[in-house]
């Protein structure tokens, strides 16, 4: 498993999630800064982002039907980092200089290594992410996942897979960097909910690490 720890005097705040007696101590770990990167440096991100990235129209079945994925996608990473979501094999598309530079700010931040990145193009409010964990098999146990919000903000939510009356609401501004580690993927579920009048754009970055 990987650790780190990130310096709370820096701005990044320990998120408590709701807990019960029953699920008090399994080990969920949250944490997120609101201002990891400049405003400017924000910015530019997203705009070298914006342009560079390979984005993608994907679909996915549901109940024996084919439909779009309300945002667009592109998944980057080291040749061998084969990942496997939406019930699809992914095949990695080679890093591109904006990626691997926030890659190396963040292993330099967090003390750990990633190899792989999940970019997701939020259009506008009617784009978004379902329910879900990221809990494949490829990601180990406990896995370390760093989210990192350019552009548009955006709600994000948190629910206990066991007790879905356990449930955490944030928003997601630019420049932010939310760090889900510990056994979050284990037991909590997280979304991207529809926002109608957001009218911006919104890139997330999920950088993780996939277990060859």
């Amino acid at each position: 498993m990987q650790q780190f720890d990130l310096n709370l005097s820096s701005g990044v705040e320990q998120i408590e999630l709701p807990v019960d007696d029953e699920h008090r101590k399994e080990g969920a770990i949250v944490k997120f800064q609101s201002d990891y990167l400049g405003p400017q440096q924000a910015i530019d991100f997203y705009n070298k982002l914006y342009k560079q990235v390979d984005w993608q129209k994907e679909t996915l079945w549901i109940f024996g039907e084919e439909r779009l994925v309300p945002r667009l996608v592109a998944w980057y990473g080291d040749p061998e980092a084969e990942y496997r979501y939406s019930g699809k094999l992914h095949k990695p598309l080679p890093w591109i200089r904006p990626l691997q530079d926030i890659k190396e700010q963040l292993e330099q931040t967090l003390g750990c290594c990633f190899n792989s990145v999940l970019c997701n193009l939020y259009r506008d409010g009617s784009d978004s992410m379902g329910w879900h964990a990221d809990d494949e098999r490829e990601l180990g146990s406990n896995p370390v996942i760093a989210s990192v919000s350019l552009g548009a903000k955006r709600a994000f939510h948190l629910k206990h897979k066991k007790n879905p009356k356990l449930r955490h609401k944030m928003s997601l501004t630019s420049g932010s960097l939310l760090v889900m580690q510990g056994a979050t993927q284990k037991f909590w579920l997280h979304q991207v909910p529809k926002e109608p009048k957001i009218t911006e754009a919104r890139i997330n970055l999920t950088f993780r690490k996939v277990i060859l």
